[in-house]
């Protein structure tokens, strides 16, 4: 089954609301409409609504950085899946290294989250990678294993058909470091051979698997051609429109 690759904007805790519909609006006029790889921004919680109206009838999707899992309730500072979904959500990002390094977050909780999500119709990026120690040791498998079962737990293959999974090497994210394409290519096969063996073959074929880690317009190229990876989660160089628009057009086609 062909896969089509998925480049992803995650902005983190960057940009006001003008500044983040400045960027959208910068990023519809320099991705082209028909472009090979499907488009996704996630700005902050407050930039959702006007980056949403900027990226409208364009080929940009939105989505967002977290979310929680309770459909409401007495949780200050958090959103639901039908909060997201209400200002025009598709995707949300679940699991982030710095959401679990910074917050708390566990396998269990991004469970949950990753539940609540596809109950809502929202689509996870499920987040998952090993620090630069349990690379050492070595227990990037093991590590992976784990957060993959965690996270997943007990949903079958249908309902997970539409999940696509982040591999991001903590190590990596921000500090300009990237995982050879050796390194990129034996973990993404590994993870789909996971799937292969706890689901079935069709659907380790169908789910997507992205890479991330200070991917930029100079190292895209090579990553995006590797034959198990199927796009990208962006961090500082989707900051700029132009420098994330050469990304997305490092995809092959």
């Amino acid at each position: 089954m062909e896969r089509r690759p998925l480049v992803a904007a995650n902005w983190k805790m960057y940009k006001t609301v003008a500044e983040a519909v400045d960027t959208a609006h910068r990023m519809c006029q320099r991705i082209a409409a028909d472009a090979v790889a499907e488009v996704m921004v996630a700005p902050t919680f407050v930039s959702l609504a006007g980056v949403g109206d900027a990226i409208r009838g364009s080929n940009i999707v939105l989505g967002a950085q977290n979310m929680h899992w309770e459909k409401e309730g007495a949780f200050t500072g958090e959103v639901s899946a039908a909060m997201l979904q209400s200002v025009g959500c598709r995707y949300v990002i679940l699991g982030h290294s710095e959401r679990r390094q910074f917050f708390g977050e566990t396998d269990q909780s991004i469970h949950r989250k990753i539940v609540s999500a596809f109950q809502a119709g929202l689509v996870p990026v499920f987040c998952i990678g090993e620090t630069e120690a349990e690379r050492d040791s070595p227990q990037t498998f093991a590590v992976l294993e784990r957060q993959l079962g965690g996270g997943l737990g007990q949903l079958n293959d249908e309902e997970i058909q539409s999940l696509v999974i982040a591999y991001e090497p903590v190590w990596a994210i921000g500090t300009g470091k990237t995982a050879s394409n050796d390194q990129i290519q034996e973990v993404h096969a590994f993870l789909r051979r996971y799937l292969a063996d706890q689901y079935n073959n069709a659907l380790a074929k169908s789910i997507r698997i992205l890479y991330g880690g200070s991917v930029k317009p100079g190292n895209a190229t090579q990553i995006l051609a590797l034959p198990d990876v199927d796009g990208a989660l962006v961090g500082g160089a989707s900051l700029d429109a132009e420098s994330f628009a050469r990304i997305v057009e490092s995809c092959p086609g």
